[in-house]
């Protein structure tokens, strides 16, 4: 069953859909982690889904576009800006492999998943960074933790 949840805020939208996938973060959450990442990279217009996919569909997918083996964490594609919709992306995330990063980081499954998501995002837009061992250290990295920071603190604020 395909789940989907679909919200504009102002001329960001971000769909959430889950390819009969259950996670422990909420499809809003995850599109409203999104769509701050476009906010705090000054986007204003941009339609973005999110797709949680089996670890079976998200290795298809890492075969197909990236030619590449097995599952993964997360995949992104970012699409030429279309006049009118602005930024234009899909990101692909596979929980189960963010529950077995996040056992081998030692943090929790909420919180590698809204990383994926901020990952994800900052991909669309263009950033990059190495696939060397390094790769933490490179300017993208440093921005997704400092973009996780403002999500985590967000969410732990009383209601």
């Amino acid at each position: 069953m395909t789940r989907i949840s679909r919200r504009a805020e102002g001329g960001l939208s971000v769909g959430v859909a889950q390819e009969g996938v259950r996670a422990p973060v909420a499809a809003e959450r995850l599109a409203e982690t999104v769509r701050y990442v476009l906010r705090a990279e000054g986007v204003r217009e941009a339609m973005v889904s999110v797709t949680l996919l089996s670890p079976t569909a998200m290795a298809r997918l890492n075969r197909r576009h990236l030619q590449h083996a097995g599952a993964t964490d997360v995949i992104s594609f970012g699409f030429t800006p279309v006049p009118g919709a602005g930024v234009v992306g899909d990101i692909y995330l596979c929980p189960a492999v963010a529950r077995k990063n996040a056992s081998r980081v030692g943090c929790g499954v909420r919180e590698e998943l809204l990383r994926l998501a901020v990952h994800g995002a900052l991909h669309v837009l263009g950033w990059d960074h190495p696939e060397t061992a390094g790769r933490e250290a490179s300017p993208m990295w440093r921005r997704q933790e400092r973009l996780l920071a403002v999500v985590r603190r967000r969410s732990a604020r009383p209601a």
